[in-house]
């Protein structure tokens, strides 16, 4: 056998061009000034002369009040527009809201609304949509000064009548006719 020999291709070079990477830089974004105030450098005379010409132009400038109505209101309106609120809120589907806010029948002092709860949870409950209520009071009895004050009582105690003493004594506190009624036909307990 021959041997085979393998010729290497011969690469001649001429004049190449050398390529150089040329980094291009991307601009950087410029925040937008958009207030109307001028921009000015801290660093020069000139700009702080002109931020205090710019502050005593602006002194001038009164800023419009916007007057929300404060009508007077009474507890028996508040109690009218609480109870039909949460009239509402049942007929939504919503019950648990709705049996929040009939628990008891809040209190008036001034412009702050006093609601009494049992427990702490209740409360949690209640401050999620409290200031739906707000709104929808402040809308209807026509007084943005309208605040709402959670109360958790968890002294308030049940009696319960077991005996039938209890019972009679109970009835008794609700209506003390009930002494005339056993008195007047000699009934025992």
């Amino acid at each position: 056998m021959q041997s085979a020999e393998v010729a290497e291709p011969k690469v001649e070079i001429s004049n190449f061009d050398v390529i150089v990477p040329i980094e291009i830089e991307n601009p950087k974004p410029q925040a937008i000034n958009l207030s109307k105030e001028p921009k000015f450098s801290a660093l020069s005379l000139s700009s702080i002369r002109a931020k205090k010409e710019l502050l005593e132009s602006t002194k001038g400038i009164l800023k419009e009040e916007i007057h929300l109505p404060t009508e007077a209101f009474n507890e028996t309106d508040m109690l009218l527009q609480w109870s039909k609120y949460a009239q509402r809120l049942g007929d939504k589907g919503h019950k648990i809201m709705e049996s929040l806010l009939l628990i008891g029948d809040p209190k008036l002092q001034g412009t702050t609304i006093l609601h009494e709860l049992p427990n702490d949870g209740s409360k949690i409950e209640f401050e999620t949509a409290k200031f739906e209520l707000l709104g929808y009071l402040r809308g209807k009895l026509h007084n943005h000064d309208i605040t709402i004050e959670v109360v958790v009582n968890e002294k308030v105690e049940n009696k319960f009548a077991f005996t039938p003493l209890d019972k009679y004594n109970r009835l008794n506190e609700i209506n003390p006719n009930l002494e005339l009624l056993k008195k007047t036909f000699d009934l025992d307990i």
